[in-house]
């Protein structure tokens, strides 16, 4: 182990809380590590803000000493060892050690034990199977720090016994590849996915989902996208034709501030059925589910086609489907751009930002007479159009007078 590593070992296992917890549950018969990912992001000098314990206590054990020592025990998952213990803030899974007994592709039978190598055997990666001792050492069962060295996401064991334990262990060798990896993805575990990718159908599809997005939101999702297409494992998940293109165009420029959910439409939405599909498919947030409908609207409001759009045609897509959506939209219709023609859209959509506020409201209409009703929102639908086509003037006098028109027109 070198210095710098020894030395970043040594604070992160210095933390006061997790010290406190360590002493509290490592020694008087019992032995408690740091597992996971917790240790794989400690070793690649990431955060390891999640930390993850495994213990020879049983979970009554675990409860009775994490309250001696001032922390609240939640029993999360108590019926398969798990149980949170909290302080400061600070939430920690701890988990007796387990051996699987009985599994059925999604969910597993197991019982307690008390070796850490049977623990470790039944992780799904080997990157994920590392612990770390009280006392700095650490213990790797699998050769997961040499593929962690070579940025390697392999399988433990037999790739295609651990994918029947869990058919969504495909989904998360891909995302794990996309987040940790590099280069193509291990042959073996690609080659088991492909073999069980009909278990894949048996999962819930919020599992499913959430494997997904945090995928999307990886840094090597790109290339990691097109082994999956390749593959034939990719179209399957999300039950139409990606757009891996005009994906990677998109996840190239994104940048900060990742949102998975524009990805998701970037990825295979264009026309409003897309985002229905994707919906019923991958059981979408409220949230999510209204962000991708609403691009898809601006898609369909813009034509499907690249180039810029008037930006009168832009705004009465924005009316439609919101800023935000015409905005994502226009920047999906024109992907491909680069250089001037890049700039060129961000002008406009720099532009289309400072378009003022449309400040009458229904209120204002029925101050003028007009009965509460489905004419209203006529009237006021109408005057905002006028409002758009006439370039969007400012101010509360002015755009009033859209109103007064829509009215007349209505008569």
């Amino acid at each position: 182990m070198t210095a710098n590593r020894a030395g970043e070992i040594a604070r992160f296992l210095a933390q006061p809380v997790l010290a406190r917890l360590l002493q509290a549950l490592d020694g008087e018969g019992e032995e408690t590590r740091v597992v996971g990912g917790a240790v794989r992001n400690l070793l690649l000098g990431e955060p390891a803000s999640d930390i993850d314990l495994a213990t020879t206590a049983l979970p009554e054990e675990t409860i009775r000493r994490g309250r001696a020592a001032g922390f609240k025990a939640v029993p999360t998952g108590i019926e398969h060892g798990t149980v949170t213990l909290v302080a400061d803030g600070t939430s920690f899974e701890v988990t007796t050690l387990r051996r699987d007994v009985e599994t059925d592709g999604r969910r597993a039978k197991v019982v307690f034990g008390r070796d850490f190598l049977a623990d470790a055997l039944r992780r799904d990666f080997t990157i994920n199977a590392l612990g770390l001792g009280r006392d700095g050492e650490l213990h790797d069962y699998c050769g997961g720090l040499d593929d962690l060295a070579q940025r390697r996401v392999r399988f433990i064991g037999d790739a295609a016994a651990r994918i029947r334990e869990d058919y969504l262990r495909i989904l998360r060798f891909f995302r794990f590849h996309a987040r940790y990896g590099a280069g193509e993805p291990d042959a073996e575990g690609l080659n088991a996915c492909i073999a069980g990718r009909e278990g894949l159908a048996g999962l819930s599809r919020e599992r499913v989902r959430a494997e997904l997005l945090k995928l999307l939101a990886a840094p090597g999702v790109v290339a990691t996208l097109a082994a999956m297409a390749g593959a034939g494992l990719l179209m399957p998940m999300i039950g139409g034709v990606p757009h891996l293109a005009r994906f990677a165009a998109v996840a190239e420029d994104e940048g900060e501030g990742v949102c998975p959910a524009f990805r998701l439409a970037a990825l295979t939405v264009s026309v409003g059925e897309d985002a229905l599909r994707l919906r019923e498919r991958l059981r979408l947030s409220n949230e999510e589910f209204d962000r991708t409908e609403r691009i898809a609207r601006a898609l369909e409001g813009l034509g499907g086609r690249s180039g810029l759009p008037a930006i009168a045609v832009l705004r009465h897509v924005a009316h439609g489907a919101g800023t935000d959506a015409a905005a994502a939209a226009l920047v999906l219709l024109n992907a491909s751009e680069r250089g001037e023609g890049r700039d060129a859209v961000q002008r406009l959509i720099g532009e289309f930002g400072r378009t003022p506020r449309f400040v009458p409201t229904g209120k204002d209409i029925i101050g003028l007479g007009i009965l509460p009703g489905p004419r209203v929102g006529q009237v006021l639908d109408a005057a905002r159009q006028g409002w758009i086509e006439a370039g969007c003037p400012a101010g509360a006098d002015a755009q009033m007078e859209f109103i007064r028109t829509a009215l007349a027109a209505a008569r």
